[in-house]
């Protein structure tokens, strides 16, 4: 009977299960919200595993009884060691799998961009992270637990900053900017004071902040200074990662790949994508540079085709199966 896995790659802001065989067939594709225990705890990513599960296997067709081979499972929050562990045992003892691999989001994402064996993942979606492979199988990584780690940047970072520097251009307390006419506007309101007083009140859902990054790139791109030094202080940060990651895995100066994932990045807002190539050239000068143009699940799908031994034969299928379930065709829009 051919090998079955389950393929996971659970973002920050959406989770996407593969079920697959071993020689390349995908079977069944779900997507679903986040599964990152950083943002719904242990309980709550498996509670949403357990039903995207459920949902994938009814998606292909397959019998209860049906066993699966191997999970392999690439998670937003899955940081520290202690974390893997403790994600590991509880996805372990649900028994949807006779194995059971657990990661980091990153690992999918790098997979997923590129096959050389040095290279550097950098993704900014909701949120931001960075991931460093060596030939040798070193890795480089950082702590990633946000705020309280030194993390800034992502979707949800910039579209708050957004809305603070729209809020201190209006009262004086800033420096001018487009940018308080613009979120005034999004939100049907006169002034930014007006939507912050809604947002206090609970008028307004808080979690709609984060629709204003995409206007952060639309008034960045028409001149605007204060949006310009955001996005600016956003390359920055990418390149930031990609250095000390590369540094520390002595690529900087030799020929590696630069991934670059996530709803921000994939979006290649010129402003953004054309700081960050010329940066990454500018300090890497042998770079190759990527956008990744495939969802990352597919890499969460190759790298349990590699650990089933089969991933040569079955890529290029797989590969062509899974970017057809993006949205739009190929390029996710802005987190």
């Amino acid at each position: 009977m051919t090998a079955l896995y389950l393929a996971v790659d659970g973002g920050n802001s959406k989770t996407d299960v593969v079920l697959g065989t071993a020689y390349g067939e995908v079977l069944g594709f779900v997507r679903g919200p986040t599964s990152s225990p950083h943002s719904i705890g242990l309980t709550g990513t498996i509670e949403v595993l357990r039903e995207l599960i459920a949902a994938v296997r009814a998606d292909a067709g397959m019998a209860a009884g049906r066993p699966i081979d191997l999970a392999a499972v690439y998670l937003a929050g899955a940081d520290l060691p202690v974390e893997m562990r403790r994600l590991h045992a509880a996805i372990s003892a649900q028994s949807w799998s006779t194995r059971t691999i657990v990661d980091n989001d990153c690992c999918a994402l790098l997979r997923a961009g590129t096959s050389m064996p040095d290279a550097v993942a950098v993704v900014c979606g909701a949120g931001t992270n960075c991931l460093g492979r060596a030939a040798d199988g070193r890795t480089a990584r950082f702590v990633a637990l946000g705020p309280i780690s030194g993390d800034w940047g992502g979707g949800h970072d910039l579209a708050e900053h957004t809305l603070r520097l729209a809020a201190r251009g209006e009262d004086g307390r800033g420096e001018r900017t487009k940018l308080s006419r613009a979120v005034a506007d999004h939100f049907g309101y006169a002034t930014v004071e007006e939507v912050s007083i809604a947002l206090h009140l609970g008028e307004v859902d808080l979690a709609r902040v984060h629709e204003l990054t995409p206007l952060l790139f639309q008034v960045a791109a028409g001149g605007d200074p204060v949006a310009g030094q955001l996005v600016h202080r956003q390359v920055a940060e990418i390149l930031v990662q990609h250095r000390v990651a590369a540094t520390r895995l002595d690529l900087l100066r030799s020929p590696h790949a630069l991934v670059l994932g996530g709803g921000v990045l994939r979006a290649r807002h010129p402003l953004l994508h054309d700081q960050v190539v010329a940066g990454a050239l500018a300090q890497a000068p042998q770079v190759r540079i990527s956008v990744l143009d495939a969802p990352p699940a597919v890499g969460a799908a190759l790298l349990a085709l590699d650990e089933l031994g089969t991933a040569g034969r079955a890529e290029a299928d797989l590969r062509v199966a899974l970017t057809a379930t993006e949205p739009g065709g190929q390029v996710e829009a802005a987190a």
